[in-house]
């Protein structure tokens, strides 16, 4: 048959039109016909040239010669141990395998698993459309891989990633008029250990909240009104890029730096530190070989709450599968879930016996739309079964009882939850609210230690009182803005007096640290409704004042308190430097002179968004402040923070109703993120010039970095 080249003269042939090819990925490869005698090779899978190879296929020609015998994959797998639910010498996985467990009890409904697409490097089946793969120095990160009843559209999230202004080094992808890209630089490397301890667990999340508020606070400069705003994806890719991860190996048990109790406000930071690897997906397994078998074992599962059947009694956990969900937004119907991927893995984790991590997830009282993450230690599958759900379609259910003799955390939760509706139901209460409502959330009193009925009398006040009259300091010069600050204006002098940039990002939380945040005031036209008002508005989450082990009184939060937070401002009396009066036995001092830990950074790496890194790499003035306030008489909640060595919360100083920079407000944030009835503290820091012990206490906060002494 004769052939016409293309742009030939043939009569039949129109020019203008193109002719449709499909592109090189969507053509499945061709191979010579193997030789006589070899059998048809199986359907053609996604797998390295020499294996391993999935459990059903066979290497075929070209890449096996039938003369030479085929080769067999190995998978690593944990030895055996017979300390089951505690840490190996390597740090890994406490679980001890048993190859005598009794395989009998299998359910009825258990059936060979589906041919599937194989991933070698984690051991994931799922016919995924996007799947976590390494190309170059980037990582694409899993997007699409698994359904999980919490997110709203997995289809948004993973366009939302393909098109973040973030370079994949070694992607030849083209793009529409995109901005500029985020290429990493091969000049800036990080040294994070293969196998985390709780040092380097809670660095990594540091980093990743400090990337991210950055990144939110350039999201809000942008004003995006199409597509969604996910700082937290964006941080994570670089975060991936730059190997800033650890805990990446999959194991079974207790993950190395990781807590019982531990929170995250972002799914990202649980696969930054291994606890659970999808990003979106309910439950995490991965591929061990076990008396010379593949198994597919569940490590750990996410409790979100997003399939309407999810059931939970304190250590008791009443799972729904995976899979089979209706989606109105996308039309998708529900339907009987399959014995595949997550579900599969849970069914063999049952038969093998071995703890699964479970994350409960809770909603965030702060944002009704959100969810916060609690690590709430190692459970046992006990029993499975299908039922018919609301929908009227079969779900698989997954009974896990909690390991005994494990910390509380998501039973703490449901407890903080009665004590809302009811505060004289706290166990130990003295007083309901210590503020006698000069706050607008109460601040119950509690003892649960001894008999001590409170503290020492003082008068509760919410703000500093100054030694001066106001009207006498520095005013302030107000912005003109109207409704409210815009990131970014340079029109608006609130901005430009912080460098550009509005201190807090939408949600209230600080950026940076600073040498001194300038917030609206009474002064700015946009008084008192703009989001730059953070502190001086009171307090914002729920505290106790409560008798500690040892130490007096101490302050924590029935709140989970998010990285950058308000927590409360110190308030007393400034006393002059001048007075000779001063009683220097004085417990309630706060000295602003005393030094920061040099080695403490709290703000972003500037040379991950490729800007420059700036001349002077302190985040607080090199001048120490020359200020000193009593809350002996006066006070707050404040007076009651206890110091520590590795403290939850750092003070920054803040100005609003005035412009003298030797006085401002003394501001406490949250360093990190912190569990509800974790204690409050900051490092009280050694006082200038005392390089010995004398006239220091000793410190009891039992921390690893603890420096016995402070003061």
């Amino acid at each position: 048959m004769e052939q016409t080249e293309v742009g030939s003269s043939s009569s039949g042939y129109d020019k203008s039109q193109v002719i449709d090819v499909r592109p090189l990925r969507c053509l499945v490869p061709w191979f010579p016909a193997p030789p006589l005698g070899y059998q048809t090779p199986p359907p053609f899978v996604y797998a390295p040239p020499f294996g391993p190879f999935p459990q059903g296929y066979s290497p075929f020609y070209p890449f096996f010669n039938p003369s030479e015998p085929q080769r067999t994959s190995e998978l690593n797998y944990p030895q055996n141990n017979q300390n089951n639910g505690t840490a190996n010498q390597d740090g890994g996985s406490g679980f001890g395998y048993n190859n005598n467990v009794d395989n009998g009890a299998s359910p009825s409904y258990y059936t060979p698993p589906p041919a599937p697409r194989y991933n070698a490097e984690n051991g994931d089946t799922t016919r995924s459309r996007k799947s976590s793969s390494t190309r170059g120095d980037s990582v694409v990160l899993i997007s699409e891989s698994e359904e999980d009843g919490y997110s709203n559209s997995k289809k948004r999230t993973a366009n939302y990633l393909s098109s973040m202004d973030i370079q994949e080094s070694g992607s030849s992808q083209r793009s529409r008029s995109r901005p500029k890209k985020i290429k990493p630089n091969p000049d800036l490397k990080f040294m994070v250990p293969a196998n985390g301890d709780r040092e380097t667990v809670n660095d990594l999340l540091l980093k990743f909240d400090a990337l991210r508020r950055k990144l939110a606070q350039i999201e809000d400069t942008k004003e995006v009104t199409a597509g969604i705003k996910r700082a937290d994806l964006k941080a994570g890719t670089l975060m991936f890029n730059y190997g800033l991860r650890t805990n990446a190996k999959k194991i079974v048990g207790i993950v190395p730096g990781i807590e019982i109790g531990d929170i995250y406000f972002f799914r990202m930071e649980m696969c930054l530190v291994g606890l659970h690897a999808p990003v979106m997906a309910g439950i995490d397994y991965m591929s061990l070989k076990i008396d010379q078998e593949d198994e597919t074992l569940a490590v750990s599962i996410v409790s979100s709450g997003g399939y309407e059947d999810d059931a939970e009694y304190g250590d008791v956990l009443i799972y729904s599968g995976q899979g089979g969900a209706a989606n109105k937004k996308e039309g998708k119907e529900a339907s009987d879930q399959k014995l595949e991927r997550g579900n599969l893995a849970l069914e063999r984790s049952l038969r093998r016996g071995n703890d699964v991590r479970v994350i409960r997830g809770m909603k965030d009282v702060g944002n009704v739309s959100a969810r916060i993450y609690v690590y709430d230690g190692l459970y046992r599958l006990q029993e499975s079964w299908t039922e018919k759900g609301k929908a009227g379609t079969n779900v698989f259910k997954y009974k896990l009882v909690r390991v005994p003799g494990q910390p509380e955390a998501f039973m703490l939760w449901k407890s903080i939850q009665l004590w809302r509706d009811n505060t004289v139901s706290r166990p130990g209460v003295i007083l309901p609210d210590l503020t006698s409502g000069t706050e607008k959330v109460p601040v119950c009193l509690v003892n649960d230690v001894d008999a001590e009925k409170g503290p020492a009398h003082f008068t509760y006040v919410p703000t500093i009182k100054y030694s001066k009259p106001i009207n006498s300091m520095q005013p302030s010069i107000g912005c003109n803005c109207r409704s409210s600050c815009a990131p970014g204006d340079p029109n608006c002098s609130c901005v430009i007096k912080n460098n550009g940039d509005l201190p807090y990002i939408s949600n209230g939380v600080l950026v940076i640290r600073s040498p001194f945040v300038h917030e609206c005031g009474p002064s700015c036209l946009c008084y008192p409704n703009c989001k730059n008002q953070v502190s001086q508005n009171g307090l914002k989450i729920k505290l106790e004042v409560f008798k500690t082990q040892g130490k007096g009184w101490g302050l924590r939060s029935w709140d989970p308190i998010r990285a950058g937070t308000f927590v409360c401002e110190y308030a007393g009396q400034v006393v002059e430097l001048s007075r000779v009066d001063v009683d220097e036995d004085d417990e309630y001092i706060f000295n602003a002179a005393r030094s920061f830990d040099k080695n403490f950074k709290w703000n972003y790496l500037p040379e991950i968004l490729e800007e420059e890194k700036p001349t002077d790499p302190d985040e607080v003035s090199s001048t120490p402040l020359s200020l000193r306030i009593s809350s002996k008489s006066f006070g707050n909640v404040a007076r009651f923070i206890n110091h520590s060595c590795s403290p939850n919360l750092f003070w920054q100083p803040v100005l609003y109703d005035h412009n003298d920079e030797s006085c401002p407000h003394i501001v406490f944030y949250a360093i990190k993120h912190i569990p509800p009835m974790t204690e409050l503290t900051f490092d009280y820091g050694p006082a200038p010039g005392n390089n010995g012990n004398s006239g220091r206490s000793e410190c009891l906060c039992k921390s690893p970095k603890c420096r016995g002494f402070f003061g």
